[in-house]
């Protein structure tokens, strides 16, 4: 309080004993004689005095029904209102904050009184923040501080938010009260941010943020009013206010723009509104829409629709915005809600937008809106809230099986105290924090009841209502008293500027082995690797909890021996040499000078590396084993090995991260699952999980329903007529590397056809990889030939290609497509290093070419043209400082003699690319097409650029320029082990229906089984058995209907054609032989007779009706 002496110094003021009105009620002479000595004190300490002794005297005697019935307040909002009498003014501040102080506290119910009972009190407190006299500024400005002070989350939200918003709606009150009031707003937005106090603190501001969110869309419409108030103190804090209730989206998606969107408030211009809704369509709307995102996006997405001078463009845009929000609106009631503002200025757009794309995105748009609304979409799994009304009803019926209310106070504060205790407990009930269900019922009830056990009624209704969770939640399973708990930790996790997890709890017991599921990006990686640098707060440290993070990534120490790089580690190398050595050699490391114990680290593949990293964490005698995809690059047997390992060694606890749903079905005693930036337990395995999820159902079906892609048919091949007729064939083809003691791929022989659908399989370091790269031509055989189709295109998906988009962030997709086909090449063939120039080749076009035609030696530039040559091909040859009526024609064999190699290759790349293109033109038209049949919006493949994409759809983009030109053959190289569940199952079903070739290495059973029916099974380099196998259909969740489905997010892709010559006479071709049928020679008699039966019907057809159709003449008649 603003004043020289403090309430507790005060010699008049009784101490305060009583919990309610135990005492004789003062009698209405007395309350109006102490309220005479308050207005007409002569110094502000006896007032100060007097209010308190008022508060006391009321407190003990009477309790908030003596607030109403002695009319206390009508005779403080008098004197506050008394423009001539500054003391009595004071006064009036005084007592309200007395009151303020110390009535919450022994009566919450008061709370109710002072905010909502006839319009309450407390808007004569900000009304007086703008009194000429300081020290009546002072005394309101401290009774506000007092009263907020005192407000739980439930009753900011409940009772001092409504009395805001009706202070601030009425418009006649001064420009002080105004600050005042947008300050507490402000306050209360600041106050439920998040933070790093105490859990109980911290599930408080959970609760206050979740409660604002909600009313959003009254409060946001004040807001944005004070913003353009004319006194620039309320503008200012309004901004401030605005800023600070942005913070309650909690959505990942809209949070960059949404300094924009303040400025598009602040500033209502067409230039603000129009870049605030680019800004939005260039945004990836992944994550679910709640009521605050609504809140804050509807006002401006309904100025933009219904504003009659904004663009087309704009209305493109805020159409696209509209749908793609829609789409992420989980609960009816909340579409219901904002909805109905949008869906008239849509359906304008659609009835009177001038370009026809806008009005089909409208049309588009205005579907996914009343879909939304309607009771079924999406919700079922969702929960329904509860209400007020649904809370009172209860809470009656309960407070009349404890006898009913008949305590102080008449039935009008009665009736106010039922309905705000309804109101606060219902934001517990949807919160599902039941705990604090009584502190809003039991002192709320005080003195009201006839029976007074209010603690009754508050246990009753927390029961009711926990009842009534279980049913909706299910009861939670009982755990095992033989469980020994390690780990429970408390913690929030953020990753840059975005926050992953929020005051959640991590709690693992000794021998459980968690699955840790949740969609791309959701943090799972993150929250490992912070688990494994000890910056996990809560987390126990090392030496209390061993914990190792299992990953295949030793490139730092790729020079060191095997043995090397695990005896490092001083734990592990006080284990003694022979203990290592037999560790490893239990992981399949053999030991001896020979071994794989001595080899580099480097040269294991990807797979071994993958035994390494366990091996060496078995050794550290881990109590927490942390595994990050640890199916990834294993074969078959040793998931098989790690998943009996986990199971067998039940003192050993784990935590996984794996997109393997078998492996986790097989290994997992609990999934922690990520929801709403929490960590949720299920107990059971992943088929536990999915029953008690069934979004979850994911993880077993290969579908398409999430994520959908499909790939364009194959061009023509000239003279192949039938999809069984091989198109590529390797034949006893070996490969040693460099400084290898033996063949990487011995004596391999492989045939393609447009049909193919084979996998390649093996263990580690079998040689699937050098296979793969001998078949596409990045690695030119040692022995034996690779033939194939002069015109075969191979599109080469693998999975470093993303590294070619990320130098073109700056492109929309249709722009980078363009680039890269710009001269009907694809670019990105030129970028690998087949195709690059060598200095021994630059030498060789440096050379002087004589061809003994008496022209003398000249160098060439480039090739320019092909023709058919007997058998063979002929190239027109462009010569150097020559012009072009002296181009040369010269055999194909003659310049591979001397040593052109790769300008040939490089041709017959740009015609094989020339003819894949066909009839498709490079206009925005084609382009759109085939970025949705890739599974692409439309309108972000056209307008959004590629740095504002999400790494699927990024993904989508190599797909889509690999795919261009109609590749003939896909080849793919572990797909499986950079997609998620949703993309493995777009990809399966487009690999499924793609009309061309498929080689895929896969260790993923489930996916080769569903997909390939002939599968190479390779060990040792060498081919050792050839299997077919019926394909599992039933993988498919389509596969009753067998649809064909399209688009998904996978596989980093890029379009490649082979390195190698053409089979035609170079030197490496067979029997494989594409030349068309050759027609029959005629003898003279048969031309005779042939030239007769056309005459004949040419007179038949003169002779006929008119309008019959001329009989065609034909070679085969």
């Amino acid at each position: 309080m603003p004043h020289t002496v403090s309430p507790s110094e005060t010699p008049a003021m009784p101490t305060i004993v009583a919990k309610g009105p135990s005492g004789v009620p003062p009698t209405s002479e007395e309350i109006s004689s102490l309220l005479d000595t308050i207005f007409t004190s002569d110094t502000s300490q006896k007032s100060l005095d007097g209010a308190y002794a008022l508060a006391n005297l009321l407190i003990q005697g009477a309790g908030c029904a003596g607030l109403l019935n002695y009319n206390v307040l009508a005779n403080v909002r008098k004197a506050a209102s008394d423009k001539k009498n500054g003391a009595k003014r004071e006064s009036a501040m005084l007592i309200i904050g007395a009151l303020f102080e110390r009535f919450p506290r022994e009566f919450p119910l008061s709370e109710a009184v002072f905010l909502l009972h006839d319009g309450g009190i407390f808007d004569i407190a900000l009304d007086a923040l703008a009194d000429k006299g300081a020290v009546v500024r002072d005394a309101a400005q401290y009774a506000i501080d007092a009263l907020f002070g005192c407000l739980s989350p439930e009753a900011m939200v409940n009772g001092l938010i409504p009395t805001l918003e009706r202070y601030l709606a009425k418009g006649s009150g001064k420009w002080q009260g105004f600050v005042g009031a947008y300050s507490l707003i402000e306050k209360m937005a600041v106050k439920a941010q998040l933070g790093k106090g105490s859990k109980d603190e911290e599930r408080q501001k959970d609760l206050l943020r979740d409660a604002m969110g909600k009313t959003l869309k009254e409060l946001i419409p004040i807001v944005e009013s004070g913003m353009h108030d004319l006194k620039s103190e309320v503008s200012k804090q309004s901004c401030k206010t605005m800023t600070a209730l942005t913070t309650l989206l909690s959505n990942d998606d809209v949070a960059p723009r949404i300094p924009l969107l303040i400025k598009a408030m602040e500033n209502p211009s067409a230039q603000t509104l129009q870049k605030a809704i680019h800004a939005l369509s260039q945004t990836t709307f992944v994550a679910i829409v709640t009521s605050p995102v609504l809140a804050m996006l509807t006002p401006l997405l309904a100025r933009s629709l219904n504003t009659k001078a904004t663009p087309q463009e704009t209305l493109r845009q805020t159409v696209v915005v509209v749908e793609n929000l829609t789409k992420l609106v989980h609960d009816p009631a909340e579409a219901r809600t904002f909805l109905p503002n949008l869906q008239p200025g849509v359906k304008s757009v659609k009835e009177t937008a001038s370009l026809p794309e806008v009005r089909e995105l409208a049309t588009r748009a205005l579907d996914v809106i009343e879909t939304a609304m309607k009771d079924d979409h999406l919700a079922s799994g969702s929960i329904s809230k509860i209400t007020p009304e649904d809370v009172l009803v209860v809470l009656n019926a309960k407070i009349q099986e404890h006898g009913g209310l008949g305590g102080f106070g008449d039935s009008k504060l009665q009736d106010l105290a039922t309905k705000f205790i309804s109101s606060m407990v219902r934001e517990d009930i949807n919160c599902r924090m039941h705990d604090r269900i009584p502190d809003r019922i039991d002192p709320y009830l005080r003195g009201l009841l006839a029976d007074g056990n209010t603690e009754a009624v508050a246990t009753a209704v927390k029961a009711h209502y926990i009842a009534e969770d279980e049913i909706k939640f299910g009861k939670p399973i009982p755990e095992d008293p033989n469980d020994v708990e390690i780990v429970n930790a408390d913690f929030s996790l953020a990753y840059g500027g975005m926050l992953l997890l929020s005051h959640t709890n991590l709690r693992l017991l000794k021998g459980h082995r968690y699955g840790l599921c949740g969609r791309n990006g959701a943090g799972k990686s993150t929250l490992m690797r912070s688990i494994a640098n000890e910056k996990l707060e809560g987390f126990p440290p090392q030496d209390v909890v061993r914990t190792c993070f299992v990953e295949h990534n030793q490139g730092e120490d790729a020079n060191l021996t095997i043995f090397e790089y695990v005896a490092k580690d001083p734990k592990i190398a006080s284990q003694g040499s022979e203990h290592i050595s037999e560790v490893l050699l239990e992981f399949g490391f053999t030991d001896g000078p020979e071994g794989r114990q001595s080899q580099p680290v480097g040269s294991l593949s990807g797979g071994w590396k993958m035994k390494l990293a366990l091996a060496r964490a078995m050794l550290q005698k881990a109590d927490v084993l942390l595994l990050d995809e640890p199916t990834n690059h294993l074969d078959v047997a040793n998931v098989k090995w790690l998943q009996e390992y986990l199971k067998s060694h039940t003192e050993i606890t784990s935590l996984i991260v794996s997109h393997d749903s078998g492996f986790l079905d097989e290994v997992c005693t609990d999934i922690y699952h990520y929801e709403s930036k929490k960590l949720v337990c299920y107990k059971g395995n992943l088929a536990a999980f999915v029953k008690q999820k069934p979004e979850g159902k994911s993880y077993y079906t290969l579908s398409a329903s999430n994520v959908q892609f499909k790939f364009p048919p194959p061009g023509i091949l000239s003279g192949i007529k039938s999809m069984t007729r091989a198109i590529m064939r390797m034949s006893n083809v070996s490969y040693t590397y460099p400084g290898a003691p033996r063949p990487s791929l011995h004596d391999a022989s492989l045939s393609l056809t447009l049909s193919s659908r084979v996998a390649i399989i093996g263990g580690n370091g079998a040689g699937k990889s050098t296979f793969i790269k001998i078949l596409t031509g990045e690695t030119i055989p040692q022995t034996g030939k690779v033939e194939k189709h002069p015109n075969l295109r191979i599109g080469y998906i693998k999975q470093h290609a993303l590294e070619h988009v990320e130098m073109h962030l700056e492109k929309t997709p249709s722009q980078y497509l363009q680039w890269r086909y710009a001269n009907g090449d694809d670019r990105e063939v030129f970028l690998k290093q087949t195709r690059i120039l060598t200095d021994e080749d630059k030498a060789q076009l440096e050379k002087p070419v004589d061809l003994g035609d008496g022209r003398g030696a000249r160098r060439i530039e480039a090739l320019i043209g092909r023709q058919k040559w007997k058998k063979s091909f002929q190239y027109e040859v462009k010569w150097v400082g020559l012009l072009p009526k002296y181009n040369t024609m010269i055999s194909r064999e003659t310049l591979l003699e001397l040593g052109f190699f790769k300008l040939i290759q490089e041709f017959d790349d740009h015609e094989a690319s020339r003819e894949g293109l066909g009839f498709r033109v490079l206009d925005p038209k084609t382009i759109t097409k085939h970025f949705e049949d890739i599974g692409m919006d439309p309108e972000i493949a056209n307008h959004n650029e590629i740095s504002g994409l999400s790494g699927g759809q990024k993904v989508k983009v190599v797909l889509a320029g690999a795919m261009w030109n109609n590749p003939h053959l896909l080849v793919l190289d572990e797909p499986t082990n950079f997609l998620d569940r949703d993309s493995l199952g777009g990809l399966a079903v487009a690999i499924r229906d793609f009309k061309g070739g498929v080689v895929m290495i896969s260790h993923n059973e489930e996916f080769v089984g569903a997909l390939c029916p002939e599968q190479l099974h390779i060990a040792d380099g060498r081919v050792v058995s050839r299997t077919n196998n019926a394909i599992s259909l039933d993988r498919f969740e389509d596969s009753a209907t067998n649809s064909p489905s399209g688009p998904g997010t996978p596989a980093t892709g890029s379009a490649v054609t082979s390195a190698a010559p053409s089979a035609v006479n170079s030197g490496d071709e067979g029997d494989l032989k594409f030349r068309a049928k050759k027609k029959k020679k005629m003898t003279r008699a048969q031309q005779k007779e042939r030239e007769i039966r056309r005459r004949l019907r040419y007179i038949e057809w003169l002779n006929s009706p008119k309008g019959t159709p001329k009989p065609a003449d034909s070679d085969d008649e």
